[in-house]
Protein backbone atom coordinates (compact mmCIF):
# COMPACT_ATOMS: atom_id res chain seq x y z
CA UNK A 1 0.00 0.00 0.00
CA UNK A 2 1.50 3.38 -1.28
CA UNK A 3 1.74 5.82 1.49
CA UNK A 4 -0.44 8.90 1.55
CA UNK A 5 0.56 12.42 1.38
CA UNK A 6 0.39 14.21 4.36
CA UNK A 7 -3.09 16.33 5.08
CA UNK A 8 -2.90 19.91 3.11
CA UNK A 9 -5.87 21.61 5.38
CA UNK A 10 -8.16 19.66 7.63
CA UNK A 11 -11.41 21.54 6.21
CA UNK A 12 -10.50 20.09 2.58
CA UNK A 13 -8.22 17.29 2.29
CA UNK A 14 -9.04 15.57 6.06
CA UNK A 15 -7.14 11.76 6.68
CA UNK A 16 -9.10 10.28 9.26
CA UNK A 17 -6.27 7.73 9.86
CA UNK A 18 -3.32 10.50 9.63
CA UNK A 19 -1.12 9.78 13.34
CA UNK A 20 -2.04 12.67 14.10
CA UNK A 21 -5.65 12.69 14.11
CA UNK A 22 -5.68 9.59 15.82
CA UNK A 23 -3.44 10.20 18.56
CA UNK A 24 -5.55 13.75 19.32
CA UNK A 25 -8.53 14.54 17.05
CA UNK A 26 -10.06 16.49 19.50
CA UNK A 27 -8.21 19.96 18.66
CA UNK A 28 -8.75 19.06 14.91
CA UNK A 29 -12.05 18.67 15.41
CA UNK A 30 -12.56 22.09 17.55
CA UNK A 31 -10.56 23.90 14.93
CA UNK A 32 -13.15 22.47 12.14
CA UNK A 33 -16.06 23.83 14.71
CA UNK A 34 -15.35 26.78 14.23
CA UNK A 35 -14.22 27.66 10.34
CA UNK A 36 -15.53 24.56 8.43
CA UNK A 37 -18.33 22.95 10.70
CA UNK A 38 -18.63 20.58 7.71
CA UNK A 39 -15.18 19.24 6.57
CA UNK A 40 -14.69 17.32 3.23
CA UNK A 41 -12.09 15.45 1.43
CA UNK A 42 -11.50 13.43 -1.35
CA UNK A 43 -9.29 11.09 0.21
CA UNK A 44 -11.45 7.99 0.28
CA UNK A 45 -13.36 8.25 -3.17
CA UNK A 46 -14.91 11.32 -1.73
CA UNK A 47 -15.75 11.66 2.00
CA UNK A 48 -17.69 14.74 4.56
CA UNK A 49 -16.97 14.99 8.24
CA UNK A 50 -19.88 17.15 9.99
CA UNK A 51 -18.73 18.08 13.34
CA UNK A 52 -21.96 19.59 14.76
CA UNK A 53 -24.19 18.17 16.90
CA UNK A 54 -27.12 19.33 15.35
CA UNK A 55 -25.48 18.52 11.65
CA UNK A 56 -24.64 14.75 12.75
CA UNK A 57 -27.73 14.28 14.50
CA UNK A 58 -29.88 15.62 11.16
CA UNK A 59 -28.18 13.01 9.18
CA UNK A 60 -28.61 10.29 11.57
CA UNK A 61 -32.14 10.67 11.27
CA UNK A 62 -32.28 11.01 7.31
CA UNK A 63 -32.67 8.13 6.11
CA UNK A 64 -34.13 9.02 3.01
CA UNK A 65 -30.95 10.51 1.69
CA UNK A 66 -28.31 9.09 3.70
CA UNK A 67 -27.79 4.87 3.28
CA UNK A 68 -26.78 2.45 5.72
CA UNK A 69 -25.66 -0.03 3.12
CA UNK A 70 -21.99 1.25 3.85
CA UNK A 71 -20.95 1.88 7.60
CA UNK A 72 -17.33 1.93 7.24
CA UNK A 73 -15.40 4.27 5.16
CA UNK A 74 -12.79 2.37 3.42
CA UNK A 75 -10.00 2.84 0.55
CA UNK A 76 -11.47 0.43 -1.00
CA UNK A 77 -15.33 -0.17 -1.10
CA UNK A 78 -16.58 -3.23 0.76
CA UNK A 79 -20.15 -4.11 0.58
CA UNK A 80 -21.08 -6.75 3.31
CA UNK A 81 -24.23 -6.63 4.54
CA UNK A 82 -24.30 -6.91 8.47
CA UNK A 83 -28.13 -6.69 9.45
CA UNK A 84 -29.22 -4.89 10.91
CA UNK A 85 -26.82 -2.07 11.04
CA UNK A 86 -26.26 -2.16 7.56
CA UNK A 87 -30.11 -2.00 6.49
CA UNK A 88 -32.27 1.17 5.25
CA UNK A 89 -36.35 0.83 6.25
CA UNK A 90 -38.31 -0.95 5.58
CA UNK A 91 -36.40 -4.07 6.61
CA UNK A 92 -34.54 -2.88 9.89
CA UNK A 93 -37.10 -2.81 11.77
CA UNK A 94 -37.66 -6.31 11.91
CA UNK A 95 -34.44 -7.08 11.70
CA UNK A 96 -33.89 -5.20 14.87
CA UNK A 97 -36.37 -6.60 16.77
CA UNK A 98 -35.54 -9.92 17.12
CA UNK A 99 -32.15 -8.52 19.12
CA UNK A 100 -34.14 -6.45 20.99
CA UNK A 101 -35.07 -9.06 23.90
CA UNK A 102 -31.37 -10.46 24.18
CA UNK A 103 -30.07 -7.33 24.91
CA UNK A 104 -33.44 -5.39 27.28
CA UNK A 105 -32.04 -4.76 30.61
CA UNK A 106 -33.42 -7.36 32.43
CA UNK A 107 -31.56 -9.92 29.88
CA UNK A 108 -28.63 -7.67 30.66
CA UNK A 109 -28.71 -7.90 34.59
CA UNK A 110 -28.09 -11.52 35.21
CA UNK A 111 -24.59 -11.30 33.26
CA UNK A 112 -23.21 -8.73 35.65
CA UNK A 113 -22.25 -11.44 37.89
CA UNK A 114 -20.25 -13.55 35.36
CA UNK A 115 -18.83 -9.96 33.94
CA UNK A 116 -17.76 -9.33 37.51
CA UNK A 117 -16.13 -12.87 37.99
CA UNK A 118 -13.85 -11.82 34.89
CA UNK A 119 -12.89 -8.26 36.26
CA UNK A 120 -11.74 -9.59 39.29
CA UNK A 121 -10.15 -12.80 37.69
CA UNK A 122 -7.99 -10.11 35.94
CA UNK A 123 -7.48 -7.92 38.55
CA UNK A 124 -6.32 -10.56 40.93
CA UNK A 125 -3.46 -11.49 38.06
CA UNK A 126 -2.33 -8.02 38.23
CA UNK A 127 -2.81 -6.19 41.15
CA UNK A 128 0.51 -7.67 42.85
CA UNK A 129 2.76 -6.23 40.27
CA UNK A 130 4.45 -2.52 40.35
CA UNK A 131 2.01 -2.07 37.27
CA UNK A 132 0.61 -3.34 34.31
CA UNK A 133 -0.90 -2.32 30.72
CA UNK A 134 -4.41 -1.38 31.71
CA UNK A 135 -5.61 -1.51 27.78
CA UNK A 136 -3.79 -5.06 27.32
CA UNK A 137 -3.72 -6.72 30.70
CA UNK A 138 -7.15 -5.64 31.16
CA UNK A 139 -9.43 -3.69 29.22
CA UNK A 140 -9.19 -6.06 26.27
CA UNK A 141 -10.01 -8.81 27.30
CA UNK A 142 -13.20 -7.80 29.57
CA UNK A 143 -15.99 -7.56 26.86
CA UNK A 144 -14.43 -10.73 24.92
CA UNK A 145 -15.00 -13.04 27.26
CA UNK A 146 -19.00 -11.41 28.11
CA UNK A 147 -19.79 -11.51 24.58
CA UNK A 148 -18.31 -14.90 23.79
CA UNK A 149 -20.44 -15.92 27.12
CA UNK A 150 -23.45 -14.58 25.01
CA UNK A 151 -22.48 -16.24 22.10
CA UNK A 152 -22.10 -19.74 23.78
CA UNK A 153 -18.42 -20.04 22.45
CA UNK A 154 -15.08 -20.67 23.77
CA UNK A 155 -13.64 -17.29 25.75
CA UNK A 156 -10.28 -18.64 24.51
CA UNK A 157 -10.96 -17.86 21.17
CA UNK A 158 -10.14 -14.19 22.20
CA UNK A 159 -6.88 -13.37 20.53
CA UNK A 160 -8.59 -14.63 17.28
CA UNK A 161 -11.91 -12.64 17.70
CA UNK A 162 -9.55 -9.46 18.06
CA UNK A 163 -7.12 -10.86 15.46
CA UNK A 164 -10.18 -10.81 12.97
CA UNK A 165 -11.97 -7.30 14.47
CA UNK A 166 -8.35 -5.84 13.51
CA UNK A 167 -7.89 -6.89 10.14
CA UNK A 168 -11.62 -5.92 9.03
CA UNK A 169 -11.84 -2.83 10.76
CA UNK A 170 -8.36 -1.02 11.31
CA UNK A 171 -5.69 -2.79 8.70
CA UNK A 172 -8.79 -3.26 6.61
CA UNK A 173 -9.69 0.55 5.96
CA UNK A 174 -6.74 0.59 3.70
CA UNK A 175 -6.08 -3.36 3.03
CA UNK A 176 -8.74 -4.88 1.58
CA UNK A 177 -7.45 -8.36 1.21
CA UNK A 178 -6.81 -7.86 5.23
CA UNK A 179 -10.62 -6.37 5.31
CA UNK A 180 -11.31 -10.01 3.51
CA UNK A 181 -9.43 -12.16 5.44
CA UNK A 182 -11.27 -10.62 8.70
CA UNK A 183 -14.79 -10.83 6.98
CA UNK A 184 -14.09 -14.31 5.98
CA UNK A 185 -12.85 -15.80 9.31
CA UNK A 186 -15.67 -14.78 11.14
CA UNK A 187 -17.85 -16.08 8.52
CA UNK A 188 -16.27 -19.31 8.68
CA UNK A 189 -15.99 -19.41 12.38
CA UNK A 190 -19.92 -18.76 12.74
CA UNK A 191 -21.36 -21.22 10.23
CA UNK A 192 -19.90 -23.95 11.98
CA UNK A 193 -21.28 -22.64 15.09
CA UNK A 194 -25.04 -22.42 13.63
CA UNK A 195 -24.32 -26.15 12.25
CA UNK A 196 -23.51 -27.11 16.04
CA UNK A 197 -26.66 -25.15 17.30
CA UNK A 198 -28.57 -26.60 14.37
CA UNK A 199 -28.20 -30.19 15.82
CA UNK A 200 -28.39 -29.20 19.54
CA UNK A 201 -29.12 -25.99 21.04
CA UNK A 202 -28.28 -24.29 23.60
CA UNK A 203 -29.15 -20.76 25.99
CA UNK A 204 -27.11 -18.70 23.88
CA UNK A 205 -27.46 -16.03 20.82
CA UNK A 206 -26.74 -18.43 18.09
CA UNK A 207 -28.89 -20.62 18.94
CA UNK A 208 -31.77 -17.73 20.09
CA UNK A 209 -31.42 -16.47 16.14
CA UNK A 210 -31.52 -19.90 15.11
CA UNK A 211 -35.47 -19.95 16.30
CA UNK A 212 -36.33 -16.28 15.13
CA UNK A 213 -38.38 -15.38 12.57
CA UNK A 214 -39.25 -12.17 10.80
CA UNK A 215 -42.81 -12.25 8.67
CA UNK A 216 -43.44 -16.02 10.23
CA UNK A 217 -39.77 -17.14 8.24
CA UNK A 218 -36.64 -18.62 9.62
CA UNK A 219 -33.30 -16.74 8.94
CA UNK A 220 -31.62 -17.80 6.41
CA UNK A 221 -27.85 -19.07 7.17
CA UNK A 222 -26.30 -15.52 5.96
CA UNK A 223 -28.50 -13.52 7.22
CA UNK A 224 -27.57 -15.43 10.79
CA UNK A 225 -23.82 -15.41 10.06
CA UNK A 226 -23.62 -11.55 9.01
CA UNK A 227 -25.49 -10.92 12.71
CA UNK A 228 -23.17 -13.20 14.36
CA UNK A 229 -20.50 -11.41 13.15
CA UNK A 230 -22.22 -7.90 13.84
CA UNK A 231 -22.91 -9.14 17.64
CA UNK A 232 -19.38 -9.86 18.05
CA UNK A 233 -17.41 -6.90 16.33
CA UNK A 234 -19.52 -4.86 18.22
CA UNK A 235 -19.84 -6.60 21.39
CA UNK A 236 -15.79 -6.62 21.66
CA UNK A 237 -13.79 -3.23 20.01
CA UNK A 238 -16.16 -0.79 21.32
CA UNK A 239 -16.84 -1.29 24.72
CA UNK A 240 -12.88 -2.66 25.15
CA UNK A 241 -11.98 0.78 23.50
CA UNK A 242 -14.49 2.52 25.99
CA UNK A 243 -12.55 0.79 29.04
CA UNK A 244 -9.43 1.12 27.72
CA UNK A 245 -10.12 5.80 27.57
CA UNK A 246 -11.18 5.29 30.90
CA UNK A 247 -8.44 4.19 32.68
CA UNK A 248 -6.12 6.15 30.52
CA UNK A 249 -8.21 8.95 32.03
CA UNK A 250 -8.47 8.47 35.55
CA UNK A 251 -4.18 7.35 35.18
CA UNK A 252 -3.86 10.76 33.73
CA UNK A 253 -6.48 12.82 36.04
CA UNK A 254 -5.79 11.67 39.98
CA UNK A 255 -8.35 14.52 40.98
CA UNK A 256 -10.84 12.16 39.31
CA UNK A 257 -9.74 8.95 40.25
CA UNK A 258 -9.21 9.87 43.92
CA UNK A 259 -12.96 11.77 43.94
CA UNK A 260 -14.24 7.93 42.16
CA UNK A 261 -12.53 6.08 44.95
CA UNK A 262 -14.16 8.26 47.76
CA UNK A 263 -17.46 8.76 46.14
CA UNK A 264 -18.36 5.05 44.50
CA UNK A 265 -22.21 6.41 44.42
CA UNK A 266 -20.95 8.40 41.40
CA UNK A 267 -20.20 5.78 39.15
CA UNK A 268 -23.14 5.67 37.03
CA UNK A 269 -23.03 9.39 36.01
CA UNK A 270 -19.39 8.89 35.70
CA UNK A 271 -19.97 6.22 33.49
CA UNK A 272 -22.10 8.35 31.25
CA UNK A 273 -19.48 11.61 31.26
CA UNK A 274 -16.29 8.93 30.28
CA UNK A 275 -18.78 7.63 27.31
CA UNK A 276 -19.56 11.24 25.99
CA UNK A 277 -16.00 12.62 26.59
CA UNK A 278 -14.38 9.64 25.05
CA UNK A 279 -16.96 8.12 22.82
CA UNK A 280 -15.44 5.39 20.48
CA UNK A 281 -17.53 4.68 17.35
CA UNK A 282 -17.38 6.76 14.25
CA UNK A 283 -20.12 5.33 12.07
CA UNK A 284 -20.50 6.47 8.15
CA UNK A 285 -23.43 6.57 5.76
CA UNK A 286 -23.59 6.45 2.37
CA UNK A 287 -24.94 9.65 0.46
CA UNK A 288 -27.70 8.52 -2.25
CA UNK A 289 -29.47 11.33 -3.10
CA UNK A 290 -28.46 14.98 -3.05
CA UNK A 291 -29.35 17.05 -0.07
CA UNK A 292 -28.00 19.64 2.20
CA UNK A 293 -27.50 19.72 5.64
CA UNK A 294 -26.17 22.26 8.17
CA UNK A 295 -25.78 25.35 4.38
CA UNK A 296 -23.74 22.31 2.73
CA UNK A 297 -24.23 20.16 0.02
CA UNK A 298 -24.11 16.81 0.08
CA UNK A 299 -23.73 15.04 -3.05
CA UNK A 300 -24.65 11.44 -3.94
CA UNK A 301 -22.25 8.69 -4.09
CA UNK A 302 -20.04 10.05 -1.69
CA UNK A 303 -19.54 8.81 2.13
CA UNK A 304 -20.24 11.33 5.36
CA UNK A 305 -18.91 10.03 8.47
CA UNK A 306 -20.54 10.60 11.72
CA UNK A 307 -18.25 10.97 14.62
CA UNK A 308 -20.30 11.15 17.83
CA UNK A 309 -16.96 11.92 19.36
CA UNK A 310 -16.77 14.83 17.90
CA UNK A 311 -20.75 16.09 18.21
CA UNK A 312 -20.11 14.89 21.86
CA UNK A 313 -17.53 17.68 22.12
CA UNK A 314 -19.53 20.29 20.69
CA UNK A 315 -19.72 23.80 23.06
CA UNK A 316 -23.28 24.25 22.01
CA UNK A 317 -24.50 21.88 23.63
CA UNK A 318 -21.83 20.62 26.62
CA UNK A 319 -20.75 23.38 28.65
CA UNK A 320 -16.86 23.18 29.00
CA UNK A 321 -17.39 20.42 26.61
CA UNK A 322 -13.63 19.28 26.54
CA UNK A 323 -13.60 18.90 30.67
CA UNK A 324 -14.85 15.66 32.23
CA UNK A 325 -16.99 16.83 35.07
CA UNK A 326 -17.94 13.40 36.61
CA UNK A 327 -21.53 14.55 38.12
CA UNK A 328 -22.30 16.63 34.66
CA UNK A 329 -26.02 16.81 35.47
CA UNK A 330 -27.27 16.98 31.57
CA UNK A 331 -25.86 14.71 29.54
CA UNK A 332 -27.28 13.99 26.11
CA UNK A 333 -24.18 12.56 24.60
CA UNK A 334 -24.32 10.25 21.47
CA UNK A 335 -21.59 7.66 22.46
CA UNK A 336 -24.17 5.05 21.46
CA UNK A 337 -25.96 6.85 18.16
CA UNK A 338 -29.41 8.43 17.67
CA UNK A 339 -32.28 7.49 15.76
CA UNK A 340 -33.10 3.95 14.11
CA UNK A 341 -29.80 2.51 14.60
CA UNK A 342 -29.22 3.62 18.05
CA UNK A 343 -26.88 0.89 19.87
CA UNK A 344 -28.82 -2.01 20.23
CA UNK A 345 -26.08 -3.05 23.27
CA UNK A 346 -25.66 -0.04 25.16
CA UNK A 347 -27.33 -1.65 28.75
CA UNK A 348 -24.44 -3.85 27.98
CA UNK A 349 -21.84 -1.51 27.38
CA UNK A 350 -22.70 0.47 30.25
CA UNK A 351 -23.16 -2.75 32.63
CA UNK A 352 -19.37 -3.89 31.61
CA UNK A 353 -17.99 -0.40 31.82
CA UNK A 354 -19.09 0.27 35.32
CA UNK A 355 -17.87 -3.05 36.55
CA UNK A 356 -14.88 -2.85 35.42
CA UNK A 357 -13.49 0.66 36.70
CA UNK A 358 -15.68 -0.47 40.00
CA UNK A 359 -13.30 -4.03 40.30
CA UNK A 360 -10.15 -1.91 39.00
CA UNK A 361 -10.65 0.90 41.53
CA UNK A 362 -11.32 -1.41 44.34
CA UNK A 363 -8.17 -3.39 44.47
CA UNK A 364 -6.01 -0.30 42.21
CA UNK A 365 -6.91 2.68 43.72
CA UNK A 366 -3.92 4.53 42.95
CA UNK A 367 -2.37 4.36 39.25
CA UNK A 368 -0.68 6.80 36.92
CA UNK A 369 0.34 6.42 33.57
CA UNK A 370 3.91 5.26 33.22
CA UNK A 371 4.72 6.66 30.04
CA UNK A 372 2.61 9.18 27.81
CA UNK A 373 4.78 8.07 24.72
CA UNK A 374 4.16 4.47 25.00
CA UNK A 375 0.32 5.36 24.61
CA UNK A 376 -1.59 4.27 21.23
CA UNK A 377 -4.77 4.19 19.86
CA UNK A 378 -6.62 2.40 17.33
CA UNK A 379 -8.09 4.22 13.87
CA UNK A 380 -10.60 3.56 12.12
CA UNK A 381 -14.20 2.94 12.78
CA UNK A 382 -13.73 2.95 16.38
CA UNK A 383 -11.12 4.86 18.51
CA UNK A 384 -9.49 3.71 21.50
CA UNK A 385 -6.28 2.87 23.61
CA UNK A 386 -5.13 -0.18 22.83
CA UNK A 387 -1.59 0.70 25.24
CA UNK A 388 -2.03 2.23 28.89
CA UNK A 389 1.11 1.35 30.55
CA UNK A 390 0.44 2.26 34.22
CA UNK A 391 2.25 2.24 37.59
CA UNK A 392 0.24 1.22 40.89
CA UNK A 393 0.65 2.76 43.73
CA UNK A 394 0.91 6.61 42.85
Amino acid sequence: MAERPPVSDWSTDFDHTDPRWVTDPYPIWDDLRQRCPIAHTDRFNGVYFPTRYEDVKAITYDTEHFSSRRVVVREVPVVMPTPPITSDPPKHAPERRILLAAFAPNAIAPLEARTREICAELVDRISEQDGCDAAADYARHIPVRVIAHMLGVAEEDGDTFRGWIQDSLEEGISDYEKAQRGFQGMNGYFREQVAKRREQRGDDLVSMLLDAEIDGQPLDEDHLVNTLRLLLIAGIDTTWSAIGASLWHLATHPEDRDRLVAEPELMPMAVEELLRAYAPVTMARLVVEDTEVGGCPFKAGQMVMLPFPSANRDPEVFPDADKVILDRAENRHMAFGVGIHRCLGSNLARMELRVALEEWLRRIPRFTLADPDAVTWSHGTVRGPRRVPVTFGH
